[in-house]
């Protein structure tokens, strides 16, 4: 059979309609390539689709605000087990924290230290079953599994230059380029994509992608530089480049399986975008150096904020790195939405390719985690307290009866 193409007008948020005046229709195209197994869906212009999935107003727990919480500090990973529990680690603290169901309980099963069962920096933190997780510590070069919250096995991971990102669905670990080079004279510096099998303990490259861009002129250091990110799902590995409308699933064998392109023009960099990230600078020189003079605090702020004026004028990412939750549903948010504070809403793809719309997100929170009905993420007070909290996450419809 030969390669073939079909043309799918009006592929809506769940909405089969063709009628011209619906706002949220658009021309679909949709290529099969018979012979490479290659999905392609392309979006005539930009998407728009009414929103299909909404947060609850209220979180099911807010833990870490409350006496008798665990005092949550900076917390940088997290992620749901089947039961709805969740396990996050906390960075600023240097510990891996288990929390109940209904955020009532805390237990911490990690701390900071070098020995079995303890942690350096994660990264990553993989759900292999109902108790069972892979903690990946890219500063001690190795993996631990965790059952019940006590460690039962160390796996030694000692690839310069490459982190956990991921599992695939013959449970071995999926590996990417992490650390970043200057000096190279391509236009992009090469990503590499590798399957870990943790019995064995064999490394296979499978694919290579567009890392980093180079440096524009002038520049030591990129402030809004776009990225290649790599994501993972249950089925595939997912890849995007934040300069480009578009979205790759791979096997995890490195076989490209679907395509998606959409049309999309970037916003420039403008003095207003910078203000917010100028504000997080100060209040950070303030923070770690609370003895230095105003004017010293200015003298370094500015001195931080340079590379991003000499940058003012470029282009900015269309989206900041995705996000896949257990559906393989891939989460973007606009890249300008999220500088110097935490995105206000993202655009929401299914795993078909299917743009399912904007999903609004509660104020000042960073979502960790998003299983089929349920956000974990963290979020901050008016005084700046972290609390891990969890969203109820409703589909089109059913929101409106909550």
């Amino acid at each position: 059979m030969g390669g073939r193409s079909c043309l799918v007008l009006a592929l809506t948020a769940g909405v089969g309609t063709c009628e011209a005046d619906n706002p949220i229709s658009r021309a679909v195209q949709v290529q099969i390539d018979d012979s490479a197994g290659v999905r392609v869906v392309v979006y005539e212009g930009t998407p728009a689709a009414e929103p299909a999935l909404r947060f609850s107003t209220e979180p099911r727990y807010r833990h870490g605000a409350n006496p008798g919480d665990y005092a949550f500090q900076g917390v940088s990973v997290g992620r749901f087990l089947p039961d709805g529990s969740a396990v996050v680690y906390d960075e600023w603290n240097a510990e891996l924290v288990a929390l109940g169901r209904y955020g009532k309980t805390y237990d911490v099963i990690a701390m900071e230290g070098e020995g079995p069962g303890e942690v350096g920096h994660v990264n990553a933190v993989l759900t292999l079953g109902h108790d069972s997780i892979l903690v990946a510590d890219p500063h001690l070069g190795r993996v631990t599994l965790f059952v019940d919250g006590s460690a039962a096995r160390t796996t030694a991971l000692r690839y310069r230059g490459l982190e956990v990102v991921g599992i695939g669905s013959s449970r071995k670990l999926i590996l990417a380029t992490s650390s970043r080079r200057s000096g190279f004279d391509e236009e992009w510096l090469s990503g590499h994509l590798a399957r870990f099998d943790t019995e064995t303990g064999a490394l296979d490259t499978v694919a290579s992608y567009d890392f980093i861009p180079h440096l524009p002129p002038g520049l030591e250091w990129d402030p809004i530089g776009a990225v290649g990110d790599i994501v993972v799902s249950t089925r595939h590995v997912i890849y995007t480049r934040s300069d480009r409308a578009e979205v790759t699933w791979y096997l995890p064998d490195g076989t490209v399986s679907q395509i998606l392109r959409w049309q999309a023009e970037p916003a420039l960099l403008t003095e207003e975008r910078l203000q917010p990230i100028e504000a997080e600078h100060r209040a950070d020189v303030r923070m770690h150096s609370p003895g230095l003079s105003d004017a010293g605090i200015e003298e370094i702020t500015q001195a931080n904020m340079a590379a991003y004026r000499a940058s003012i004028g470029r282009p900015v990412p269309l989206f900041g790195s995705p996000i896949v939750d257990s559906e393989g549903r891939i989460w973007l948010a606009p890249y300008p939405d999220g500088m110097g504070e935490e995105p206000s809403h993202y655009n929401v793809i299914s795993s078909d390719g299917e743009w399912l719309g904007t999903v609004e997100v509660p104020p000042r929170f960073r979502i960790l985690d998003v299983a089929a009905v349920s956000v974990l993420g963290v979020e901050l007070d008016e005084m700046d307290v972290e609390a891990v909290a969890v969203y109820e996450l409703s589909r089109l419809g059913d929101a409106e009866q909550r």
